[in-house]
């Protein structure tokens, strides 16, 4: 999950401790503030009465780490980004202090929080079918007569390859952010546990020598027979049972994935392990030179002002677009499971509104002073702008209504009337394409560049909107092909990419076209109108804009081939 994604929060959940009153209060006189709404359950209540799946949802915890376990429990089922906020003693988990909430909510709102994936771990076994973000321990039962033996023995499968006989204490199988404390007093590893989706086995003070602490997918099933009574717990006993001799548990990666909410209020993993754990671990000096840089480095200039600007919105532009692509992915798969077309129409009009909400957040939260322009709202910030975005948060409705993937989200950034940023994102397949005027294009950070083929019976064409054929009528045969993928942004970044060597759209519309024109240019292809003129970049949508694109070297064949198809009507 993308963090920008946050800053369409319009409710938040929160799980609510004994003794967390102060904190709940800021949160209530915080949420009141910023019209969001405000829904708290205690530890353990069920929230499915106050939650609604089509509210962008934040889970918030007022608690220690035993209340932030409850909400993963709660709120990873639900896809639901979680906030924790410690209000308790010695807490790994939740690493907001409540002297910091609003501060921290205040850098969620605007986007600027990141989310951690964590990994689960589930288990099934007589009498259990749970899953938990720490660790499964099976270990040995405390005998009626405590001189009696305290040993527990298992038999450990890993995808079926028998990894031996396990003998001591027991076994935890841990996922990175529940490793901690179990690894250590076995001395085991510590796993950093921020988008580390793997599972450990670490064996717990065992018999012999020769036993050692394996990582393992999440995909792996692990297989587990007792050979004499065990205990089994999840994530310190929020899941328990004994087992007898002879039971067998399997145990795997859950499917669901937590979604962790960090902020720069937060201390880092290490930083709080060190301070809890005591670990007195050095403060990283800084070299003398390092300190000289930054106490004496020369002022910047308007030109460096300017060029900041842009890459930073090129890293905004591209963080915005990955999270819009998050709903939509998600409401696509939804489509062709719809019979009525109007419920189609309403998933669409959702991830519309959905996407667009989420890009024009995080642009007008990074540059209140900047202009937008989207397909699917006009908000003017600032009627002298210098800088303007033009945004379409779902180019090719059509193939998004149909389950078709070829769609794309385009956002760019004109400055003076001049387009100087391009992003264009496919969802589907994970794609980003991105470009600074005169700096370059690129596709997932590698540069891209047009074809250099002169010969149009060797060249493969795209077509856009071409209501009377005369595209496809006057090439298809002089061709490798005229393809139509139905969405323009993806034309133009197919025209950079050299996956077509020309393009033709008999009409544009300036959102459809704003980031893909940066982007094929930057790449080196040539642009102009149906006359040859070079195309120029306008918001106005009165007149009918032609597009023509190419390499540059097939250009001349084309507007030869095209001017004998506008003089000459198809048949």
């Amino acid at each position: 999950m993308q963090g920008r994604r946050l800053a369409t929060t319009d409710e938040i959940i929160a799980i609510v401790s004994p003794d967390s009153e102060g904190p709940l209060e800021t949160l209530t006189d915080w949420t009141a503030k910023h019209d969001i709404g405000l829904s708290s359950v205690d530890v353990g209540d069920d929230v499915g009465k106050v939650y609604n799946e089509n509210r962008a949802t934040l889970g918030v915890t007022l608690g220690g780490d035993g209340t932030f376990l409850e909400g993963v429990k709660t709120f990873a089922p639900r896809n639901i980004p979680q906030l924790g906020v410690n209000t308790g003693t010695l807490a790994f988990l939740a690493r907001v202090e409540p002297e910091d909430l609003e501060d921290a909510l205040e850098e969620v709102l605007c986007g600027r929080a990141a989310v951690d994936s964590r990994q689960q771990v589930h288990v099934t076994a007589p009498g259990v079918d749970a899953t938990g973000i720490n660790d499964v321990m099976i270990q040995q039962v405390p005998p009626e007569n405590p001189i009696d033996r305290k040993v527990a023995r298992l038999d450990v499968y890993v995808d079926n390859e028998y990894i031996g006989e396990f003998e001591g204490t027991g076994l935890a199988v841990s996922t990175p952010t529940g490793s901690t404390g179990i690894s250590l007093s076995a001395n085991g590893p510590v796993h950093y546990p921020v988008n580390n989706h793997t599972l450990q086995i670490v064996p717990l003070h065992t018999h012999n020598l020769g036993v050692r602490p394996i990582v393992v997918s999440p995909e792996t099933e692990l297989r587990i027979i007792t050979r004499g009574q065990a205990s089994l717990l999840v994530d310190g006993g929020r899941a328990h049972t004994i087992l007898s001799e002879d039971d067998e548990m399997t145990i795997t990666g859950a499917a669901k994935r937590a979604h962790v909410v960090r902020t720069s209020y937060d201390d880092h993993f290490f930083t709080a392990i060190t301070k809890k754990l005591g670990w007195n671990l050095r403060e990283a000096a800084v070299p003398p030179e390092k300190k000289l840089e930054t106490t004496s480095s020369p002022k910047p200039t308007a030109a460096d002002s300017e060029t900041d600007t842009v890459k930073h919105a090129l890293t905004v532009a591209t963080e915005a677009a990955r999270a819009a692509g998050e709903p939509l992915r998600e409401l696509h798969g939804q489509v062709e499971s719809v019979d009525v077309k109007s419920n189609k129409s309403d998933i669409v009009t959702e991830a519309d509104h959905q996407a667009d909400r989420i890009i024009t957040t995080a642009v007008g939260n990074e540059f209140p002073d900047h202009a937008i322009f989207s397909e699917e709202s006009t908000r003017q910030t600032g009627e002298d702008a210098d800088y303007l975005w033009v945004i379409d948060p779902l180019d090719g409705t059509g193939n998004f209504a149909h389950g078709n993937p070829n769609y794309s989200i385009s956002v760019a950034l004109i400055e003076d009337d001049r387009p100087v940023m391009g992003v264009v994102y496919v969802p589907e397949t994970d794609e980003l394409f991105t470009a600074i005027a005169g700096e370059g294009a690129w596709r997932d950070g590698d540069p891209i560049r047009t074809t250099d083929r002169e010969r149009l019976d060797e060249s493969m064409l795209i077509s856009g909107y071409d209501p009377d054929g005369i595209f496809l009528s006057h090439f298809y045969q002089e061709s490798r092909g005229v393809r139509r993928l139905g969405s323009a942004a993806l034309n133009l970044c197919y025209l950079a990419s050299g996956s077509a060597d020309a393009i033709w759209e008999h009409d544009t519309h300036p959102w459809d076209i704003a980031a893909g024109l940066i982007i094929a240019r930057a790449a080196g292809a040539t642009i102009t109108d149906e006359s040859g003129a070079p195309f120029e970049f306008t918001l106005e949508t009165d007149e009918r804009r032609a597009l023509l694109g190419s390499n540059g070297s097939l250009h001349p064949a084309l507007l030869e081939h095209l001017e004998d198809g506008l003089t000459t009507p198809a048949k």
